[in-house]
């Protein structure tokens, strides 16, 4: 159970108060126990109600003062409550309580000093003063250490923020140089290729000739190469990225590219991880690619899982891979790995017994 460090501090302080009290001036009456507990365990509200507890704290060792004429660590109650005062802010109610403590104090104690020599008497009553100011300025200086503090915090929080934005902006300058220097440097060089293919065929056709097996390749490579070109500008070229989301568009894209295709979801979709999101997309994307690339006539399912601690991406094919088969991994399925691995997770990338292939991808997403 935690205790309110208040509460313990007024304790404390009234358990010193009333056990001093009872040492230096025995024979008190209970009213002056019950003043004296009151100006003190008061205090452990004195950061929820500060000017009240101050003109409790106040009027209540002043009363026992005026009954018992105490020694000067009764003032220490007061104390407590003037630089709590101040602390929050409120100046001049804790100097309107250092008004009327001391001069409650001076003139009940004319008599206690009136044995007392003129210098002792002016030097008890400049004391109390100062007690009082060092209270207050004490208070002052643990507010302007929490503003300070809180200030370095804001700091601290603006420029993570700050850096983070930075990053962000650098990154994606970055990937607009990059996506400027392969449109200059590939898509013009690409396009004359596929020009000069396709003139060439032409020409071959023109004569009566067989167009070349080589002319050809070259001409549906290079139109392969653009496609794959312009797909990669684009995500260089995107500031948000892509994500399961978007997973739908994507196996529409690739039904109207002539595959069969389905998607299916299983638990509840939830916001992921920016890093996750995009590697899941991206993984359903490659193995949708490698699919009408390399599997021949076939069908495909992408299934999306969401349990608590990870999202499950498994894309099927019932294409030409068999069991057993070796398969050397490409680009493709060495990109997927590093990006599941970057980010802890396992990749299954194998032919199904059942004939096809499958790619599983377990990436971890605690649910916050």
């Amino acid at each position: 159970m935690k205790v309110d460090r208040d509460v313990v501090l007024a304790v404390v302080i009234a358990a010193a108060q009333v056990g001093g009290e009872m040492l230096l001036s025995p024979g008190l009456a209970p009213l002056d126990y019950g003043l004296l507990l009151a100006g003190t365990l008061v205090l452990a509200f004195r950061r929820r109600y500060p000017i009240t507890v101050l003109a409790v704290t106040v009027a209540c060792l002043l009363a026992y003062c005026a009954r018992a004429h105490p020694g000067a660590t009764v003032v220490f109650p007061v104390l407590v409550a003037v630089s709590t005062t101040v602390r929050q802010g409120r100046r001049p109610a804790a100097l309107a309580a250092i008004v009327v403590f001391v001069a409650g104090m001076f003139a009940i104690g004319q008599d206690s000093t009136a044995a007392l020599s003129p210098r002792s008497a002016i030097e008890s009553k400049v004391l109390l003063v100062g007690w009082l100011v060092a209270a207050a300025v004490i208070g002052e200086a643990q507010r302007a250490w929490s503003h300070y503090l809180e200030e370095v915090e804001q700091r601290a929080a603006e420029a993570e923020r700050t850096r983070e934005e930075t990053a962000l902006r650098r990154a994606g300058e970055e990937r607009l140089r990059i996506a400027r220097e392969l449109h200059d440097s590939l898509t013009h060089s690409i396009s004359i290729i596929k020009v000069q293919a396709g003139v060439a065929a032409h020409l071959a056709r023109k004569r009566g000739e067989e167009v070349p097996p080589s002319l050809t390749a070259i001409q549906e490579a290079s139109a392969d190469a653009m496609r794959e070109l312009r797909a990669t500008l684009e995500v260089l070229r995107s500031e948000e990225g892509s994500g399961l989301d978007q997973v739908p568009e994507l196996v529409d894209r690739a039904r109207a590219a002539g595959l069969p295709a389905e998607v299916e979801v299983s638990g509840s979709p939830r916001p992921l991880p920016t890093e996750v999101d995009r590697a899941a997309y991206r993984i359903v994307q490659e193995a949708l690619t490698n699919i009408t690339r390399h599997a021949g006539p076939a069908s495909a399912s992408v299934r999306i899982g969401y349990l608590p601690d990870e999202v499950v991406v498994q894309i099927d094919d019932d294409g030409a891979a068999v069991p057993h088969q070796r398969h050397q991994p490409g680009v493709g399925l060495t990109g997927m790995r590093e990006r599941v691995t970057a980010l802890g997770g396992h990749l299954r990338a194998e032919p199904r017994p059942e004939g096809g292939f499958t790619v599983r991808a377990e990436l971890p997403a605690a649910r916050s």
